[in-house]
């Protein structure tokens, strides 16, 4: 982790064309302003942390899914058994 110390109206930039910059520091906390691009999806973590949850969620149930289409596949597929 790179540690960096910043003033009010100084900026780091990551990677091309991604800056934080520190707008203002106070009693509750540091604002930060982050410019990227529009293809970049910028979040605060607690959100990324959510987002990331649902698609795993939504990945699982996918998967299960999957599973109950290939096995009623696999019974529709199987010779009908003899009624006695």
């Amino acid at each position: 982790m790179l540690v960096v110390t910043r003033k009010r109206d100084e900026a780091i930039v990551i990677g091309n064309g991604i800056e934080v910059r520190v707008l203002r520091i106070g009693p509750e906390g540091v604002r930060l302003g982050v410019s990227a691009p529009q293809d970049v999806p910028v979040h605060r973590r607690e959100i990324y942390d959510q987002i990331k949850a649902a698609n795993v969620s939504a990945a699982a149930d996918r998967q299960t899914l999957n599973d109950l289409t290939s096995r009623f596949r696999q019974r529709s597929s199987d010779p009908p058994k003899p009624t006695t």
